[in-house]
């Protein structure tokens, strides 16, 4: 059940989210069992007279649904490969709401099993969605785990607890499936799923919560930046990712940061050569321009970079912004303000950078993507 050389051989972590992780494991399993009870009613097992035809009928039902969601896998896995690195925990937890959802699907087959094949296909094409989400997650996860290069056995072991979980949650959903009164009762086997399903969820976010991420995404960099700011001190690798929120999306985190604006968006309507002139004089330095939108009224500002511009670009642009964001004053001239805060970055980085350091955090991995789309290319006059 354990990786060779337990517990120096993998991360701190690892035994408290697999422990967490096998009751997950199991709920999830008996949740299977009773929506595969309600597919198999759909497509009639129990009900038809036992011919060929019936049966090849079944078959063809039952093999369409899963080509379909097989394009789920595909799509995931083509279009958003390179998310996950970035933000392993909350993709791992949105698969399991994705998941949740194509259930509710294969729960509605029961009642109308007319519309088995586009009821079916939609829920297995929110669990393969869930799956291409699932996997590449897990991946990272299992990586992290990894401290001494014994990936291979890391995964070996997971194995392990996954197959444990998956006997006993098969036996416990039979188990229930016995029940006299709740396999003819409809609600009360959707009562059941409801009941398991939510207890899996939590269970998932419990174990996931319990993982120590020491790399730093944006997430966590924001977290950090802002500790710093405003406390002059940087929180440990503990403390952060416990406080972590998994769920929340970036476009609701405040402030806002857009990354990857083009220039002719930053400049505005007016598109002054004398604003463009001074944005290129102030950022000279730096890989990446920044400018705060005086459009709205909430704090925002807006990013683009610079060709060659990196991870630490992305980072300093982001402690620029909480900067700006604790100390701008709407008084003042906007570029003198954002000239002072590029000295105050220019004075206090290094040193966010050294406390880091010495915090655990691994500065050499710095999982902050430079969008691609669009950079500026600075050429000499």
């Amino acid at each position: 059940m354990l990786p060779a050389g337990f517990p120096g051989s993998v991360s701190d972590d690892y035994l408290q989210y697999m422990l967490l992780q096998f009751p997950t494991n199991v709920t999830g399993w008996i949740c299977h069992t009773l929506v595969t009870s309600s597919l198999l009613k759909a497509v009639g097992v129990g009900s038809f007279s036992g011919t060929a035809a019936a049966a090849s009928a079944a078959a063809i039902r039952w093999v369409s649904k899963d080509g379909i969601g097989a394009v789920g896998r595909l799509f995931i896995g083509g279009r958003f490969g390179n998310l996950f690195d970035d933000d392993p925990k909350q993709w791992r937890m949105y698969a399991d709401f994705i998941g949740s959802a194509g259930s509710i699907f294969d729960l509605t087959t029961q009642v109308y099993p007319a519309y088995f094949l586009p009821l079916a296909s939609l829920g297995n094409l929110a669990k393969a969605v869930a799956r291409g989400l699932k996997d590449p997650s897990f991946r990272v996860i299992q990586n992290h785990f990894a401290i001494s290069g014994n990936l291979g056995e890391v995964s070996a072991k997971e194995e392990v607890w996954e197959v444990t979980a998956q006997l006993l949650g098969l036996s416990l959903g039979i188990l229930i499936l016995d029940t006299p009164g709740l396999v003819k009762s409809y609600p009360m086997l959707v009562s059941t799923w409801a009941s398991m399903r939510l207890l899996h969820l939590w269970l998932r976010y419990l174990s996931l919560s319990a993982l120590q991420f020491n790399t730093i995404n944006l997430k966590r960099a924001r977290m950090l930046v802002q500790s710093h700011i405003l406390q002059s001190r940087v929180p440990g690798c503990i403390d952060c990712n416990r406080d972590e929120n998994i769920l929340l999306w970036q476009r609701f985190i405040k402030p806002r940061i857009i990354f990857g604006v083009p220039m002719e968006e930053m400049l505005g309507s007016g598109r002054s050569t004398s604003m463009l002139k001074t944005l290129l004089r102030l950022y000279a330095r730096e890989k990446y321009i920044l400018v705060v939108n005086q459009q709205q009224i909430d704090f925002e500002v807006f990013v683009s970079f610079k060709v060659g511009a990196t991870s630490v670009s992305v980072l300093r642009s982001v402690w620029q912004t909480y900067w700006l964001h604790e100390n701008l004053n709407v008084s003042e001239d906007i570029f003198d303000q954002l000239a002072k805060s590029l000295s105050m970055m220019d004075e206090k980085f290094n040193e966010f950078i050294q406390q880091l350091d010495k915090g655990g955090w691994d500065i050499h991995q710095i999982n902050l993507r430079v969008p691609k789309e669009i950079s500026i290319d600075e050429c000499p006059v």
